[in-house]
């Protein structure tokens, strides 16, 4: 019998007004010491938008805590069971902006939130809303919902460019859209940009694409679901999905990131197994020859979003 993982996952946001965020940045880190807890969590005037992994225990622990808190009280959680910490550290830090979109919205204006099954519903019409994805390029590539129209994007930022090319394309008044995220905090926001630009009509996913896994299956889901955390790609349930993704080399189905091995680079591309192998963990044959390439190990690829190393050290460790 399979031994039940023994930490859990967290994503979770809240917009609430916090008088004083560097004090509950404090008070998370007071929380934290001496857990087994991982995490990247940032704090503002305006919120907070976490992501944590833990010992069941003291993943436990924190969401009661966060829910005696009258700032958090009503904040749901999204919760994956898993074998390890997913995160490289504890990340615990104010930001000015929750989402970095650099564009003042009302947050009162938001889309009008659905919940999985009403979105499984919506997707099920014959005359459907514009289905959009509002991820970066690099998340929808490999995962996303059947016919959703998927902006080339490589940043949050750009959607504020795309929402004012797509009212030229459609009539703003008379096109309802239906959007999507990870977690769903971008579309609290991007919903409110697009309402600014005068979109009538706007739904939202309750709990983004975690959410919908949690509550629907995959059912209308194709692909993997990116993650900002050392897993890259998680199925979004139990329920199979059709890959997608493609070897960014030889154009064969695959869902597995990888960052270039050449530290300068850090690309983060899809990669089958051979390529990674025959590029020795780089996205091209100009970065296996530059200055700085963290060395390939078969049974140990570097795990994403490090632009340094430990590699290097250890390398001139064995040798000794």
């Amino acid at each position: 019998m399979a031994q039940e993982p023994s930490f859990f996952v967290l994503a979770y946001y809240h917009f609430t007004g916090i008088a004083d965020p560097h004090q509950e940045v404090k008070a998370h880190k007071e929380f934290f010491k001496d857990r087994n807890i991982t995490s990247r969590i940032y704090l503002s005037e305006q919120g907070i938008n976490g992501q944590m992994s833990g010992k069941r225990e003291d993943a436990e622990a924190y969401m009661n805590w966060l829910h005696a808190n009258p700032l958090f009280e009503t904040m749901p959680f999204k919760i994956h069971p898993h074998h390890e910490n997913v995160f490289p550290r504890q990340t615990v830090k104010y930001r000015k902006q929750l989402v970095a979109l650099d564009e003042d919205v009302d947050m009162n204006q938001t889309g009008k939130h659905i919940s999985p099954l009403e979105w499984k519903e919506l997707l099920e019409k014959e005359k459907r809303p514009l289905l959009l994805d509002v991820r970066n390029e690099y998340e929808w590539q490999v995962g996303r919902f059947d016919g959703a129209e998927c902006p080339p994007c490589d940043t949050f930022r750009e959607f504020k460019e795309y929402a004012e090319n797509l009212k030229t394309q459609v009539n703003p008044e008379q096109t309802p859209i239906m959007m999507y995220c990870t977690g769903g905090i971008r579309c609290e926001l991007y919903s409110s940009l697009l309402k600014k630009e005068g979109f009538k009509e706007v739904y939202q996913l309750e709990g983004g694409i975690i959410n919908y896994g949690l509550k629907q299956g995959s059912e209308h889901w194709l692909g993997k679901l990116f993650v900002f955390d050392d897993r890259l790609t998680i199925p979004i349930s139990q329920e199979p999905a059709p890959v997608i993704g493609s070897c960014y080399h030889c154009q064969t189905s695959n869902e597995t990131y990888y960052n270039c091995a050449n530290m300068d680079c850090n690309h983060l591309y899809l990669c089958c197994q051979t390529c990674v192998e025959k590029f020795l963990g780089c996205c091209c044959t100009d970065c296996q020859n530059a200055p700085r390439v963290r060395p390939y190990h078969h049974q140990d690829v570097h795990k994403p979003f490090r632009k340094r190393h430990h590699y290097f050290k250890d390398d001139l460790t064995s040798k000794q």
